[in-house]
Formats: structure tokens, C-alpha cells, sequence
């Protein structure tokens, strides 16, 4: 009868648990959504972890961010039980989205909270070149984000910045010595993007940097030829000129190719080159 009771009394415990999670998950992510900051700063003192996803795989944070919520974002990213770096099926991080929609603040405080600047694929960079952020572009770079990182199918930020992207964020990716020789798994590079963006400015600017980059020339030709042996009375007198003739300048090197000819013979349309979009389709 006691063990009865024991087991009776274990599973009312644990319904009322789940209960209660359940009740907290409604809670929480309803006052992220109504940017309820003291209904989260509770629930997470209560115990609730502001890492939940909901069932379309997001956290509360990026909810937020998506909403927006910027009373609940300022909660979240205070807390320290809150990984600033939760990311979404997407593998989207809120650092990416902030810098996404150039929301410099919440950048600077993911920042000061260590959220990656550098991660495989898509990376904050590219998503800041993409809008055009010049400032949230520079405070990346100045905590060392990788210039030319590559996304899965091998895009940077460079070609991001010069289809999608302003002219200053062309500009600083440029002087800040970006690879405009760097082609994507489809065979295009920086240039290729700005023509298919139908971009003349960022086209200009990635030309121009392109034909500056110095050629490197070949080398003179070491001749391999065995030394002529000295001349015996019986050797026949060659002519005058020729013993005094230089041996041949070797061949000019030839003309760098110009930019138009790094463009890929098939290049691929424009609407496969997919601008990076929200994982729900609401940014």
C-alpha cells in the first residue's frame, strides 16, 4: 500500500510539472510576441529557459528580433542564462539578423555578450554587406571578421555588398583588401555579381580595383645551351656581327586579361543568386 502511494504521489509531482512547463511555454513565448518584458524577467526568475525554441525551431530572442520586441530583446540579452548565440534551423543567429537590418545597438551589445563574428557559412558579414551597413560592417571587421568568408556555396560579402549591398559597402570591402578574384561554386566572382545586379557603381569600383592589382611578370629565360667552345685556327671565321650579336629579348609577357574576360561563359541567372532571407520568410 505504501509503494501504491509513493508511485501515486511521484506521477500527481510529475503531471503537475509538465503542467506547469506547459503553461510556461505558452507564457513565455506569448509575452515575447507582445514585448512583455517583465512577464519574460519573471518567468526566467521562476526558473523558465529563455533558450527554448517554440515548434518552428526558434528562441524567444530571435522571435523578439522578428516581432520586433525591443523591450523583451534588452531582457533576453541581459540575462545571462540567455545564449546570445542560439541559432535557427537556418543556422541564422540574432547577431546575423541585427546586423541584417542594421540595428547597430543590439550588434554592439551581442557583441560585448561574445556572440560569433566568425562561423562556417553565412556569417554576420555577409548579411551586414548585404544591407548596405557600413558601421556594423566596420565594427565586424574590427573584431576581426574574416573579409572574404564564404557561404556554402563559396559566396563573400564582397559579392553580397556589390549585388545587394550600397557603394560605401563595396568601397570599405575593397579598401579593406577584399579578394575580387574569388569566384562562387557557379563560377562568378564580385564583378559578375554587380553586372547581374545591374550595379555600375560597385561594377566600376571592383574593376578598377581589379586592373590596379600589379601583374606579375615572367621571369627572363635561362638559357640552357652548352658554352660556345673557344675559337681554334682551324674553325672558320664567323662573321663580325654575329659574334658580337646579343642572344634574342625574350617574348613581352602578355596583357593581363581584363575583367570582362573573367565573366564564366555560362554564367548563371541572376534570380539563382539568393539574397539571405529570414528562415520564415518574413524577413
Amino acid at each position: 500500500m505504501k509503494n501504491y502511494f509513493k508511485k501515486a504521489l511521484y506521477l500527481a509531482v510529475m503531471a503537475g510539472s509538465f503542467t506547469a512547463h506547459a503553461g510556461s511555454f505558452d507564457d513565455f513565448f506569448r509575452a515575447v510576441r507582445a514585448d512583455n518584458p517583465s512577464g519574460v524577467a519573471d518567468l526566467i526568475k521562476r526558473g523558465f529557459d529563455p533558450n527554448t525554441i517554440d515548434e518552428k525551431g526558434q528562441t524567444g530572442l530571435l522571435i523578439a528580433m522578428r516581432e520586433p520586441s525591443p523591450r523583451v530583446i534588452e531582457v533576453l540579452i541581459a540575462s545571462p542564462k540567455t545564449n546570445v548565440e542560439g541559432r535557427n534551423a537556418q543556422d541564422e543567429s540574432p547577431l546575423m539578423m541585427a546586423a541584417l537590418k542594421g540595428q547597430q545597438d543590439i550588434v554592439a551589445k551581442l557583441m560585448a555578450r561574445d556572440a560569433d563574428v566568425n562561423k562556417p557559412g553565412w556569417t554576420p558579414l555577409h548579411y551586414a554587406a548585404s544591407g548596405g551597413h557600413v558601421e556594423i560592417m566596420k565594427k565586424l571587421l574590427e573584431a576581426f571578421a574574416f573579409i572574404d568568408a564564404q557561404s556554402p556555396n563559396g559566396t563573400t560579402p564582397l559579392m553580397m555588398a556589390a549585388m545587394y549591398g550600397s557603394s560605401d559597402a563595396v568601397k570599405l570591402l575593397l579598401d579593406e583588401g577584399a579578394d575580387t578574384a574569388m569566384k562562387n561554386q557557379q563560377g562568378m566572382t564580385a564583378l559578375d555579381f554587380a553586372k547581374r545586379g545591374r550595379r555600375p557603381d560597385a561594377e566600376g569600383m571592383i574593376a578598377a580595383a581589379m586592373q590596379a592589382k600589379p601583374v606579375a611578370r615572367p621571369a627572363a629565360p635561362v638559357s640552357t645551351a652548352p658554352a660556345a667552345a673557344p675559337a681554334t685556327a682551324a674553325a672558320p671565321s664567323a662573321p663580325a656581327a654575329s659574334l658580337s650579336a646579343s642572344p634574342p629579348a625574350p617574348p613581352a609577357p602578355s596583357s593581363a586579361p581584363t575583367p570582362a574576360s573573367a565573366t564564366p561563359a555560362a554564367a548563371t541567372p541572376a534570380a539563382s543568386v539568393k539574397k539571405p532571407v529570414f528562415g520564415d520568410g518574413k524577413w
